[in-house]
């Protein structure tokens, strides 16, 4: 991914930030659908999500602006899903995500900036470790 980032026009280490932050699994996260990014993981990997209508059970795959990520119509699914929206009100979505709790669905208004990553990682040391 870090190579994929340095190809990308821009500073590197934002790119892989932003990467890394619009990650499947980290925007099923960051809308609320599951309450650690491990469980959004298993969440993505078991099958209960669909981004713009199809099944996608790939947690590093790559959304983009406008993309629509739902939950699947199953019940287990929804179950899931609901409970942790209900219990996700203490730690709203960022601003560049939409969620929408009544139809469990969400959408990428726009990719993230820079003062909306997580600030705790030292991108400069990331950049200099992966660019040996």
């Amino acid at each position: 991914m870090f190579e994929r980032a340095k190809r990308k026009q821009g500073v590197t280490g934002e790119v892989f930030l932003t990467m890394l932050e619009t990650r499947l699994d980290n925007v099923v996260y960051r809308l609320g659908f599951a309450k650690t990014r491990q469980a959004a993981r298993q969440f993505v990997n078991h099958g209960h999500l669909l981004v713009n209508g199809k099944k996608v059970d790939i947690p590093s795959y790559q959304v983009s602006v406008g993309d629509e990520i739902g939950v699947r119509e199953k019940t287990s699914s929804r179950q899931v899903a609901t409970r942790n929206l209900e219990g996700s009100q203490y730690h709203p979505s960022p601003p560049w995500v939409e969620v929408n709790a009544d139809s469990l669905q969400g959408t990428v208004a726009r990719f993230p900036e820079t003062d909306e990553l997580d600030q705790s990682v030292n991108v400069q040391l990331v950049v200099e470790f992966y660019s040996r």
